[in-house]
């Protein structure tokens, strides 16, 4: 069992994976690895784990997220490795309650979703589901209460990445975008009595590292590995370190953000952020997950709203300006890096205002899947434990998927295209969002596209507003699968000046 504390290529140890492709590939050993991290790791091509992708290397793979390595996902959806899926936060807590001596972590993170044992148990194929051990349990009344438990598959390796490493072991990440869960990873392998093997660019003198720089300390580290080329070593996605490092998602350096690199062009996408945005109230903590949601800091900072509200991502950066694409998870002149697992802590204490995400597909009960779609598996990432525990929730993104084509002129949206695929369909396959559970303790749920507006209430699905330029009959109700409720004297229009250059404003 090999744990990485990575997410795309932040931390992610390159040369240590493919030195153990290198020697699989002359040796045929190490073999039949099981890889366990929170996050997904890779870069949507060729990075990440695709160095481990040869059968016999890889036998299991247990994560949050998978398409940020299609070849990882092809093998899973062709039964050739194990595949289990579970929420990003438990994994984390599972790290620091093992590191402490506990077989697992409880916690009410994926009830009723196929993470529960009641349904798939996060096993992603048929193989898993045959051959694979079960590492979720359902536990129905504890003090009242239903939980799930998710228990460790054990642990004996860690590979980790920092920046630098002093002769006594101690690591430092000041060249990283994200404040990862390292520390409780190597905590967790030495409680299982595995060994932690790290990463660096370069070796420092002992002191040299600043006691408040060490992230992990160098009694939990039994190998440090200095990179032969640092050049090429990823600080996101895409991003290497001496080629095309970015100083302003390491707070190393405050940049000014103009209207040239933020602003987005009129399309269907920035009407969607745009009205996603007037949801958000002055001082509110927001999330944005990835994808579209990633748009709404763009037009926030176009109408000097950037800091009206506190900016967050799920890795744990706080403050400033999230990265949009590529950049995802990293935050222009951050204020704070919180350690990734213990921001987990925030959301399940139901301290988030705001909670914005992709919209992927939904049912008729506005439950949501985001791990399985088109008959490809995906990732849910933090998503089930934010959903199921901000205060408000806005699902944004197209009214349907694949290939669709708009123009936005004149105040208005013309659908030149429909998507190949409806998002709003009768039930969604595998359930990651479970809105019932959601309107239990709040009033409702938004849904918001560049043609409608819908809300999730306790009454149904409410198609709120719809666009000018919008047929309702043929280009919402015809498009989707479930039966929207009409309020009396019909849905409301969306308001025009989304739809054009210069007429938007906004004031939080």
């Amino acid at each position: 069992m090999v744990v990485f504390a990575a997410d795309g290529l932040v931390s992610f140890p390159n040369e240590i994976v493919d030195a153990v492709e290198q020697r699989f590939l002359t040796e045929g050993h190490p073999a039949e690895i099981t890889s366990l991290r929170a996050a997904g790791m890779g870069n949507f091509v060729d990075t990440g784990e695709h160095a481990w992708c040869h059968e016999g290397l890889i036998a299991r793979t247990i994560s949050s997220y998978l398409s940020v390595c299609p070849k990882l996902c092809r093998m899973v959806e062709e039964n050739k490795v194990q595949g289990y899926m579970f929420p990003l936060g438990p994994i984390m807590q599972l790290f620091q309650e093992v590191g402490r001596g506990m077989p697992g972590v409880m916690t009410k993170i994926g009830l009723g979703t196929f993470m529960d044992p009641r349904y798939d148990g996060g096993k992603l194929n048929q193989l898993t589901k045959e051959k694979g051990e079960d590492l979720v349990e359902y536990i129905p009344d504890f003090m009242g209460e239903d939980y799930l438990y998710y228990r460790s598959p054990g642990m004996n390796v860690a590979l980790l990445r920092g920046t630098s490493a002093d002769p006594h072991g101690n690591i430092s990440c000041e060249k990283e975008a994200i404040n990862l869960e390292l520390l409780s990873v190597a905590q967790a392998v030495k409680a299982s009595g595995g060994i932690v093997i790290c990463q660096v660019e370069k070796l420092a003198e002992l002191h040299e590292i600043h006691p408040r720089m060490v992230k992990v300390p160098g009694m939990y580290v039994d190998y440090v590995v200095v990179a032969r080329n640092p050049e090429n070593i990823p600080q996101n996605f895409d991003r290497r370190n001496n080629l095309n490092y970015n100083p302003a998602f390491t707070g190393e350096k405050v940049v000014e953000l103009t209207q040239d690199n933020i602003s987005l062009p009129l399309d269907h996408k920035k009407v969607i952020a745009r009205r996603a945005a007037m949801e958000i109230h002055r001082g509110d903590h927001v999330n944005f997950g990835i994808g579209m949601p990633t748009y709404i800091p763009s037009i926030l900072t176009e109408t000097g709203n950037d800091d009206a509200i506190t900016m967050i991502s799920e890795t744990g950066v706080i403050g400033g300006v999230p990265g949009a694409g590529r950049d995802f998870g990293c935050h222009w002149n951050a204020e704070a890096f919180c350690d990734h697992g213990a921001h987990f802590s925030y959301f399940d204490g139901g301290n988030l205002d705001v909670g914005v995400f992709g919209l992927s597909e939904a049912d008729r009960e506005g439950n949501m899947n985001v791990s399985h779609l088109n008959g490809k598996i995906s990732g849910v990432g933090g998503f089930t434990d934010i959903s199921s525990m901000s205060k408000k929730v806005i699902f944004m993104g197209t009214f349907t998927a694949v290939g669709i084509r708009t123009e936005v002129k004149d105040g208005k949206i013309r659908i030149l295209q429909e998507g190949k695929y409806k998002k709003f369909i009768e039930k969604c396959e595998k359930i990651s969002f479970v809105a019932q559970e959601f309107l239990k303790t709040h009033e409702s749920i938004l849904y918001i596209t560049e043609r409608c507006v819908i809300r999730r209430t306790k009454e149904g699905m409410v198609l709120e507003e719809v666009a000018p330029g919008i047929d309702i009959r043929t280009q919402i109700l015809d498009q989707c699968d479930i039966d929207l409720i009409l309020p009396e004297g019909g849905p409301k229009e969306m308001d025009p000046a989304l739809f054009t250059e210069d007429g938007f404003t906004l004031t939080l």
